[in-house]
């Protein structure tokens, strides 16, 4: 194994992204857009974050989780739109062996990291509604520390194993990823040699990294409905199904596509299709997170108002 992979990165020195269209204006029209979804994200997930630090209210665990999504979000599109942005502008489009392996690893530890970070965020939901009682014991800070250092070490792990076994695999050209970044299953399109075991990998990762996660956030919305249908105040009632409704809503946002990505059979590859559910639970994911998931909470927007009027009397 170690020889084939030294074999690999000395015989494969670079490969090309193909991207997007390859018409200049299109490209122009598409930089500019990304551009702008890309620094909006950056600034909507850094005023979350800034916004949870700076106000002792929001020292919570619900809030301590969502400054970890936002960082998370933060850094899994700066893995993949730089790069994006520079091939459009650039007519070479190459990215090194080395830079495409490390690309894969952060995209994926991050990619994992959020999957589970959704089902923390789903628990400390279920605790908080279904429990509130015992909300301070059950997640306590050295509960959520614990948690979010377990939600790291199995991105780690997960990551790990399928990066090593992608990039593996014997290359023999041509070297152009039909992508806008080095995703695994574009970048195992370009192997000679039988990938069969690579993609029952990714299914096997895809069900303990996707479904499982999925399938504890489900079970807990399903204890949450029923203990909100139990509240007889209708101002409660809603109450909660507005907090819960966010969630539900980045969630299905970020696992539909994600699931098609990496859980369909490699008989179903479709470049381009792959590529806008690529931008959609990575792109278009992290830009709404902050408005769907954090500035339209209320304990965030008083926040906002309480530290922007210090500073304009400062």
């Amino acid at each position: 194994m170690q020889s084939l992979g030294k074999e690999n990165q000395s015989s494969v020195s670079e490969f090309i992204l193909l991207g997007f269209s390859s018409e200049t204006q299109v490209r122009m029209a598409l930089f500019a857009l990304f551009l702008l979804l890309y620094l909006t994200t950056l600034v909507g997930n850094g005023l979350i974050v800034m916004l949870i630090f700076l106000d002792s209210h929001l020292h919570t665990p619900m809030y301590l989780f969502l400054s970890v999504l936002s960082l998370v979000d933060m850094s899994y599109v700066t893995t993949t739109v730089p790069q994006m942005l520079v091939n459009m502008v650039c007519p070479q489009r190459t990215i090194s062996w080395g830079a495409c392996a490390a690309q894969m690893f952060i995209f994926l530890v991050l990619g994992i990291a959020e999957c589970v970070l959704y089902a923390i965020m789903a628990y400390d939901r279920y605790v908080a509604i279904c429990f509130p009682l015992h909300y301070t014991l059950l997640m306590s800070h050295s509960i959520c520390v614990k948690t979010v250092i377990v939600c790291w070490s199995i991105s780690i792990a997960g990551a790990l194993i399928n990066t090593a076994f992608t990039m593996h695999l014997p290359y023999c050209g041509p070297y152009k990823i039909n992508h806008f970044f080095c995703e695994v299953p574009a970048v195992l399109k370009l192997a000679c040699a039988d990938t069969s075991f690579n993609d029952r990998l990714d299914f096997i990762l895809g069900f303990l990294l996707l479904l499982v996660p999925l399938s504890f956030i489900l079970a807990s919305y399903v204890l949450i409905f029923a203990s909100i249908f139990r509240i007889r105040s209708v101002q409660g009632r809603l109450k909660s199904f507005s907090t819960c409704a966010s969630h539900v809503t980045v969630v299905t946002m970020f696992y539909g596509p994600a699931i098609i990505m990496y859980m369909r059979p490699g008989s179903w590859y479709d470049p381009e299709r792959d590529k806008k559910l690529a931008l959609f639970y990575n792109v278009i994911s992290a830009f709404f997170n902050p408005i769907i998931y954090s500035l339209r909470n209320k304990d965030v927007k008083e926040a906002y108002l309480k530290i922007f009027r210090v500073r304009r009397t400062a």
